[in-house]
């Protein structure tokens, strides 16, 4: 899915949360966190880009078919960008942050409840889960098994215009309902 929909989703998700709750949980950071994995993965490949550009230099454009070719032919900042895909991408890494969250907070307060879970982070997980269908094999599939398994499934591509009308327009449709239930 599309980076400005995962921060979508993640501020709906936690917006419904405060509703719910009667919580103030940070939206941009709930938003943040719903880009973080492709803000890590892709932000050195995005700088050595622009970088190119900037100096005159002409590289493959960036397209599900180009993508081995960007890999092979960009060296390290694509190279770079798989391997750093595949931690910000992992459910086994997602929950080992998790746990490392709840660990410092154990050590400064000397007791952890599930209430001190990070909830604005819920939108790394959201991420995760939602690329899993949402990417095939042509375009950076979601090594959501990673580093314990290479296996990763064959979906379908998220820039599909029938994909990208459903996913706004449910994100439309979900904005205008926590806006309209705002006061109840």
């Amino acid at each position: 899915m599309d980076i400005i929909s995962h921060g979508l989703w993640a501020a709906a998700a936690v917006k419904g949360i405060n509703k719910k709750k009667q919580t103030k949980f940070n939206l941009f950071l709930a938003a943040f966190w719903g880009m973080f994995p492709d803000l890590f993965a892709f932000t050195p490949a995005i700088i050595w880009l622009l970088w190119m550009r900037l100096r005159g230099i002409n590289i493959i454009p960036i397209r599900p078919e180009n993508s081995v070719a960007l890999e092979q032919s960009g060296g390290g900042p694509f190279l770079l960008s798989s391997q750093l895909y595949n931690y910000s991408h992992s459910l086994f890494v997602f929950f080992g942050v998790i746990a490392l969250v709840l660990i410092i907070k154990y050590l400064f307060r000397k007791s952890v409840s599930w209430r001190d879970l990070p909830i604005v982070m819920i939108g790394w997980l959201m991420h995760i889960i939602m690329d899993i269908p949402t990417h095939s094999y042509k375009f950076y599939p979601t090594p959501f098994l990673w580093p314990f398994s290479n296996w990763k499934f064959d979906g379908f591509s998220w820039g599909q215009p029938w994909f990208m009308i459903l996913n706004y327009g449910s994100l439309l449709m979900i904005y205008i309902y926590l806006r309209k239930n705002k006061a109840k």
